[in-house]
């Protein structure tokens, strides 16, 4: 599956070591980049803000082409007056950053995000970490960010993604020989495996949902909708007995297994067996979706992990005082911030703020490939490079979309893609899904089905990931 490049700071500095030529031919290329999308796209006067370092070399050339061409042009030497600039351009700090900005850097960073004009970020917006995405202290709000070579991993993640506006990667000579971490773009949808004329139901992927409770049914059938729709071949659903009828409603080409529940309609640690035997005409499990907590449920989602040997994609009430646990078969982890703090006994605050950092420590603590859900959804696996999908809309903000994800990867899992791929394909298709339903307003989860069609058949696939 093709990938785009997140390069860290070090891997962006062996870039330019590794040049043929010098970095003063590389500065003269980026400042030039910079200007010509000032020229472009940003009539009027600029300001060019100038750190101390390369960066600010960079600004340096970019406003004397500025120049070149008859713009008025204003240079700040890292603290001075931005004047009433059209434009600013921030060439302040660079890729060098790890803590917070000194006093100086932040007010000159304060006042270029007060001064209520287009901002210009040079390869990362002051403040900023680029390897990261944290901001540990003060940092630009860019309109846009011109970075070059390929994009910076702080670029995709959050909270700086919400910093740097719409990327531009201006190609300057820089071949990056390395990289750890990746975009997924959307055109990895078309690398999924689809049916073909061989295809029977159960070689095009078998799905099996287990969830459910009394009141919380929405959740298997979504899940269970969305595989799919995500192409599966078969789809079956393993939930309370008592909730049958509601999902025979809902389910016309759905398969359903009743199980064992207790007095309150939440399945039982004894539903194992039953969870079993359905999964032998399975090639992934998917657990979690209306599942409800007890201390039964608890107990069922162990047992499952310890017999179960097919690929698992755990979500929502499945995480719930989930435990570390060894198994060999794939495993898939779908928490948004709130969950991934609970796994890591720590406040989603502290996720929000480090979140490359936390899907790291998830998927090492439980040996699982952990997918952080959010604007910025990271895919992390133990002793992998991470994998940001960029796609979607606030309209994802929403019940029940979690529940079409948790479907989609076990789908994506069952036709054999690897739990890395599964989800990162799985959460551009959840993305695009919600963007080609985009400006629609009161959007709710069950739209995203048959949008999810048309993303997989090629549709609002053209936008680039950072755009």
């Amino acid at each position: 599956m093709r990938l785009e490049p997140l390069l860290t700071a070090d891997e962006t500095r062996r870039a330019e070591e590794a040049h043929q030529g010098s970095l003063d031919e590389l500065m003269e290329r980026a400042g030039t980049a910079v200007a010509e999308l000032v020229l472009r796209e940003l009539p009027g006067a600029v300001t060019v803000v100038c750190g101390r370092g390369l960066n600010g070399g960079d600004g340096r050339v970019c406003a004397r082409v500025l120049r070149e061409a008859g713009r008025d042009v204003h240079v700040v030497e890292g603290v001075g007056d931005l004047g009433s600039p059209d434009v600013v351009v921030d060439a302040l700090l660079g890729i060098g950053l790890e803590d917070a900005p000194r006093e100086d850097a932040a007010r000159m960073i304060e006042l270029i995000n007060a001064v209520g004009r287009p901002v210009v970020a040079v390869d990362v917006p002051s403040g900023v970490n680029a390897s990261t995405g944290e901001v540990p202290g003060a940092a630009v709000r860019a309109t846009v960010t011109v970075t070059f070579g390929a994009a910076k991993l702080g670029l995709a993640v959050a909270p700086g993604r919400f910093h740097a506006g719409r990327v531009h990667i201006a190609p300057i000579g820089l071949r990056p020989r390395e990289h750890e971490h990746a975009l997924v773009p959307a055109s990895a949808l078309l690398e999924v495996p689809r049916k073909s004329a061989s295809s029977t139901k159960y070689s095009a992927g078998s799905v099996l949902v287990v969830g459910g409770s009394r009141g919380l049914t929405g959740a298997p059938i979504l899940a269970s909708l969305a595989a799919f729709r995500a192409d599966a071949g078969y789809v079956a659903v393993a939930a309370p007995e008592s909730t049958l009828p509601v999902l025979e409603t809902a389910l016309l080409e759905v398969v359903k297994r009743p199980l064992p529940e207790d007095s309150s309609g939440r399945l039982l640690p004894r539903s194992a067996d039953a969870v079993l035997e359905a999964a032998e005409k399975s090639d992934a499990v998917a657990v979690g979706p209306g599942l409800g907590r007890s201390d039964g449920t608890v107990e069922l989602v162990r047992i499952l992990l310890e017999r179960l040997d097919l690929p698992i994609v755990l979500d929502a009430d499945a995480l719930w005082q989930l435990e570390p646990f060894a198994r060999s078969a794939p495993t898939v982890l779908t928490p948004h911030s709130g969950e991934l703090a609970r796994l890591l006994a720590t406040d989603a605050r502290e996720v929000d703020a480090h979140r490359l950092e936390s899907a790291r420590r998830a998927a090492s603590r439980y040996g699982a490939t952990v997918l952080l859900k959010g604007a910025d959804t990271i895919v992390a696996s133990p002793r992998e490079g991470v994998l940001v999908a960029t796609y979607g809309t606030p309209a994802l903000a929403t019940a029940g979309t979690g529940d079409v994800l948790t479907g989609i990867v076990a789908a994506f899992l069952a036709k054999g893609l690897e739990p890395r791929l599964a989800a990162g394909a799985a959460a551009v298709a959840h993305g695009v899904a919600a963007e080609l339903l985009d400006p629609q307003p009161g959007v709710v989860a069950s739209d995203l089905l048959p949008a999810l069609q048309r993303a997989l058949a090629g549709h609002g696939l053209q936008r680039a990931p950072l755009a």
